[in-house]
């Protein structure tokens, strides 16, 4: 008889391949069947409807990244990193806020960069500004949070940039940005390996050739996939949270107008954020319970930019000094965006 277990040196290579994302989906209705059957329905029902009132900003998203990819539009990032250092730190700011591209998506092209010389500052701008919103998690959170709070996580996200670019510019020759990167076996430079970052044009009209109609094809189902596991996993997580998590306890820790639920949203934004199309379920019903405006814009910033992949790649280039100044920008920059949007909301 065919032995068809695997071998203990197998499964953690097996459990590394599996996407935690789609299990975590499966066994939610599983665990609800064991624990509480009578929530099975009506918490795949929410998930459902929500999934198809955010139908529409999920094929805008997909189609918009995708058009972007297959036309190499990335390039045109390095037109930010070009002329006079308080240019190039307000264009990061406003291509890592605005573009579809987030940090850890450029590591190779802004290590390239900063190779052929980009200022830490304006690199620093775009690594601030980059996670926290592109264009279809704009068309996401406006649907689900409203036009006003998608507008304020923007403008936030431009606005850590300019801050922590122009905060490291005017830090730059003191020992916490000194040499910020970490050693690497091999670096380009202005006359060295590959490809420069500077050279290129976008491709409009990505029709005309089958390599890009496949990145095109490639990107938009693979968002789609994306987009839908995580939306759709966030949406079953906020049916849980509106139904099991007392309302009057997040009211308690998280509402009011004062600094301690905005900084308290900002310390926590790190470990419960997923990404950032995840985190706008989950900050709706938040806001359903009681949580404060600012804070919900808090735990967002703060989250986007200390999540695993935006910190990744930062981590992945500089020296831990630098990194930690990174987080320290972010969390600075995130809790004064959530007491200024306290007051305006």
């Amino acid at each position: 008889m065919t032995d068809t277990t695997l071998p203990p040196a197998r499964l953690p290579a097996l459990w590394k391949r599996l996407d935690k994302a789609w299990l975590a989906i499966l066994l939610i209705p599983l665990v609800l069947a064991l624990l509480d059957p009578g929530r099975v329905w009506p918490t795949l029902d929410f998930a459902a409807r929500a999934l198809a009132h955010t139908g529409i900003f999920i094929v805008f998203a997909v189609l918009a990244v995708g058009y972007l990819k297959a036309t190499g539009a990335e390039t045109l990032l390095a037109k930010a990193f070009e002329g006079r250092e308080f240019r190039m730190i307000v264009l990061a700011s406003l291509a890592g806020g605005l573009s579809p591209f987030c940090s850890c998506e450029v590591i190779p092209f802004i290590a390239a960069m900063m190779a052929v010389g980009a200022p830490l500052s304006a690199v620093m701008a775009f690594w601030l500004s980059s996670p926290i919103m592109d264009p279809a998690m704009f068309l996401i959170t406006s649907g689900t949070l409203g036009m006003g709070f998608a507008v304020a996580k923007t403008v936030s996200a431009v606005g850590i940039g300019l801050f922590g670019g122009l905060t490291t510019s005017m830090l730059a020759r003191s020992a916490l940005f000194a040499d910020p990167l970490k050693p690497t076996k091999s670096s380009c430079n202005s006359c060295g390996c590959g490809t420069s970052p500077f050279t290129g044009k976008p491709v409009w009209a990505f029709w005309k050739e089958d390599n890009r109609r496949r990145t095109f094809r490639t990107t938009v189902l693979e968002n789609a996939l994306f987009l839908g596991k995580w939306l759709l996993l966030a949406y079953m997580a906020e049916a849980l949270m509106l139904h099991y998590v007392p309302a009057d306890m997040i009211a308690t820790v998280l509402g009011g107008d004062g600094l301690r639920p905005i900084l308290l949203a900002a310390l926590v934004g790190a470990p419960a954020y997923l990404n950032g199309y995840a985190a706008v379920p989950l900050v709706d019903s938040l806001l359903q319970q009681g949580m404060s405006n600012g804070a919900a814009l808090s735990f967002m910033l703060a989250g986007g930019i200390s999540c695993i992949p935006a910190a990744i790649a930062v981590w992945a280039l500089v020296k831990p000094r630098v990194f930690a100044a990174y987080l320290g920008l972010a969390m600075a920059g995130s809790i004064a965006a959530g007491l200024i949007w306290n007051v305006i909301a």
